[in-house]
């Protein structure tokens, strides 16, 4: 039942309903409610489910030696998952939904903290706060994700862009 929830994800134009679930996954519409208890309780497991290899990438890339290539690596990571899920966010809508607040909780840490790193690492710039930087850069991929021709280059030559403009300016006359 995840797995076809994941799926129905990833068609994007797919209604997420009991019904679409079920006959996906091969059960009766009842299978589904007594075993998660309602809709939003499996939309938020798998949801967070497809989260969690994204906040597992960020930890591992906390590790790297280069924190500028950690960063770049890791937003090409996140643009990509937003072009694979887009449709996630707006079929969410406000449905309560706590592992999968959990789980974005824990993906916008790591990634305050991986450019925080790299702001003290001296890979990007320290005039601009580090939440600014992080908003500007979660706007950037969002808007990269939902474009026509999103594609994995495009992801690349845009993370190029908003590394440039992050690295360190020269003192300006």
């Amino acid at each position: 039942m995840l797995a076809a929830t994941k799926a129905l994800f990833a068609e994007g134009r797919v209604a997420i309903t009991v019904d679409a679930i079920s006959q996906r996954a091969g059960v009766g519409a009842a299978t589904v409610v007594r075993t998660f208890g309602s809709k939003e309780a499996l939309i938020d497991a798998a949801v967070a489910e497809l989260l969690e290899p994204l906040v597992q990438r960020g930890r591992d890339a906390l590790l790297e030696p280069d924190a500028e290539q950690a960063l770049r690596g890791f937003l090409v990571e996140v643009i990509a998952f937003q072009s694979a899920h887009w449709i996630m966010g707006e079929r969410l809508g406000d449905m309560e939904l706590p592992s999968t607040t959990a789980q974005r909780a824990a993906l916008n840490k790591v990634g305050l903290d991986l450019i925080t790193r790299a702001r003290d690492g001296g890979a990007i710039r320290t005039d601009i706060d580090a939440t600014i930087v992080t908003v500007l850069i979660s706007e950037v991929t969002y808007a990269i994700a939902r474009s026509e021709s999103a594609s994995p280059a495009l992801a690349e030559n845009y993370v190029l862009v908003i590394m440039d403009g992050l690295r360190p300016q020269q003192d300006r006359v």
